[in-house]
């Protein structure tokens, strides 16, 4: 057959592909875009956008973010199912594919269902589920595959007690108890979720300290609010293995310090392989790294200088938002286009735990190894009337300057609505702004955003008192 010539060939149909393809097509470029399984990748079928759908569905079914308002303890009078949880996150990714299928149609991409392998540099054969072979060429490829939960050898999962965060959508009913192997962030985020459903939760992890890259102070505050539903964290364990006991019993977890944990399932998440092995990349040339993943340049290309890669398939950071604009620089640089260059240093990193914790830029920790001068400026949910009114008075923001310039060098949120503020002190700091930009603003009253001003004052008296931290 025939083989059909395309200036940009996109592998994977998630947020690195999609936005991807879609770059190229819009500066006028003929796209092919090649997706195995549903359009919109691990982000919207397995990943981001169903366990941000299970919190906000757990939250609304527990009742949770209704607790203690009006003094009334506002919790449903049935017991919340799986089936409640699953068919809201169902509906969300089914609207998503049909969104993700839409821009690619808008953009004239023309997408071909099936597994992609790569010939050549520049030839894609692609064969679908009955088994016939498309052979796409292009200029350029862009390798956007996306990556799968990592599942240690000696584990058995089995889908009914034994979960990964990809089969996890697939429980049939809440338990009472849940193993969480891994505290990183998604491991954190579902042992918060099922905790304010009311399971008891145990997080077990191989470290000593959880999320190491968030701000000391506010992994204290997410730790107390983890206790408080239901979250127990055990540090420096590592599982040997898994039993399932007879019947209904759950699984019973060999720890490596010589102890036990029984659970009524176990949820490992312990992070994330590349989606590189139906690819073909030895025979294109293109060596694969720790964990299956691709090694790119600063401009995102792999060892042959016409094929690119972006998204999870490549590693850190791994964020939906991060892989976007990976492969729109991969495009810009393919094609020459004087438009997009790199990605941001400054990049917003959320935790849709509960409650929300977002951050931006540097930590206490960082700047103090560093032997930076810094202040802290702090305004707590509890005085701010919007919070009030939401039920949530634990949250904090937390601004880090310099003493001389002002320049805000750290933003650190935790409580309601964190993933979306965070954004307000990010674009401060993205043009280098100062305390002023809060002072000096005018926020809508009441709003969560009008924290940032007190903060900001608060910020100001401690530089009026010369008291650093």
């Amino acid at each position: 057959m025939a083989a059909h010539r395309y200036d940009l060939i996109v592998i994977g149909s998630g947020p690195a592909g999609e936005k991807g393809a879609a770059q190229a097509a819009y500066f006028g470029k003929n796209v092919a875009l090649v997706e195995r399984d549903d359009l919109g990748g691990t982000a919207v079928n397995t990943g981001t956008l169903p366990s941000k759908t299970l919190r906000e569905t757990a939250l609304y079914l527990s009742g949770f973010r209704q607790r203690g308002l009006y003094g009334v303890d506002y919790t449903f009078d049935r017991e919340v199912t799986i089936d409640d949880l699953i068919r809201r996150e169902q509906n969300i990714a089914r609207t998503h594919q049909t969104l993700v299928g839409e821009n690619l149609a808008r953009h004239g991409i023309e997408v071909f269902l099936g597994t992609a392998s790569i010939t050549d540099p520049h030839s894609v054969r692609v064969t679908n589920e009955h088994g016939a072979t498309h052979t796409l060429d292009g200029e350029h490829v862009l390798i956007a595959t996306g990556s799968r939960p990592f599942r240690p050898s000696h584990i058995r999962f089995d889908g009914k007690r034994v979960f990964d965060s990809d089969t996890i959508l697939h429980l049939t009913h809440i338990p009472e108890s849940l193993a969480v192997i891994g505290a990183g962030v998604v491991g954190t985020e579902y042992a918060t979720i099922f905790g304010a459903l009311g399971t008891h939760v145990t997080l077990v992890d191989n470290d000593d300290c959880l999320l190491p890259f968030l701000d000391d102070e506010v992994r204290q505050l997410l730790i107390e609010r983890m206790r408080a539903v239901n979250v127990t964290v055990m540090f420096n364990q590592e599982v040997k293995d898994v039993d399932r006991p007879a019947g209904d019993g759950g699984v019973r977890l060999e720890l490596t310090g010589g102890g036990h944990l029984s659970a009524g399932a176990a949820l490992f998440c312990v992070g994330r392989s590349g989606n590189t092995e139906e690819l073909g990349l030895a025979a294109a040339g293109i060596p694969t790294a720790r964990h299956d993943r691709i090694e790119v340049n600063e401009h995102f290309q792999t060892s042959v200088p016409n094929i690119y890669a972006a998204g999870d398939v490549i590693g850190s950071p791994a964020l939906a938002s991060t892989s976007m604009e990976q492969a729109r620089v991969a495009v810009c640089h393919a094609f020459g286009f004087a438009y997009k260059q790199q990605v941001s240093d400054l990049v917003p990193y959320a935790l849709y735990t509960i409650p929300e914790v977002s951050t931006a830029g540097a930590t206490e920790q960082t700047l103090a190894g560093e032997g930076r001068s810094y202040l802290v400026g702090r305004a707590s949910y509890r005085t701010n009337p919007r919070a009030q009114i939401l039920g949530d008075t634990t949250g904090l923001i937390k601004l880090l300057f310099d003493p001389e310039s002002r320049r805000v060098l750290g933003v650190h949120i935790i409580g309601e609505q964190a993933s979306e503020l965070i954004h307000i002190g990010q674009a401060c700091m993205f043009y280098e702004g100062t305390l002023d930009f809060f002072i000096q603003n005018v926020f809508n009253f009441p709003t969560l955003s009008d924290l940032y001003k007190y903060a900001a004052y608060d910020g100001l008296g401690k530089l009026s008192r010369h008291r650093p931290n």
